[in-house]
């Protein structure tokens, strides 16, 4: 079994993104004024929105090069298969 990449580059993104969310809930428990609380939910959003860009590249880079330069075809097309699915369900 192929041993996965490691993700631990993103902790610190990820850290960021809590701490974002934190804020917000702050601002709303203290009724703070709607567009600041939705400029640092964009905000937030971004920040998990680049963490997960940065895992699908790790996955691009190291998954799916591994399994489509390898002699098994089916795992190749398998984890084509897999990125197509996860894209369709993003709008």
């Amino acid at each position: 079994m192929p041993k996965h990449p490691s993700h631990k580059t993103q902790t610190p993104r990820i850290n960021r993104a809590i701490g974002q969310l934190e804020a917000i809930k702050r601002m709303i428990n203290e009724e703070k004024y709607c567009v600041d609380i939705m400029t640092q939910l964009r905000a937030a959003r971004n920040a998990i929105k680049t963490v997960e860009l940065g895992v699908l590249e790790t996955h691009m880079e190291a998954c799916m090069v591994d399994a489509c330069s390898g002699d098994d075809e089916k795992l190749g097309a398998e984890r084509i298969k897999e990125i197509m699915q996860l894209l369709k369900k993003y709008d």
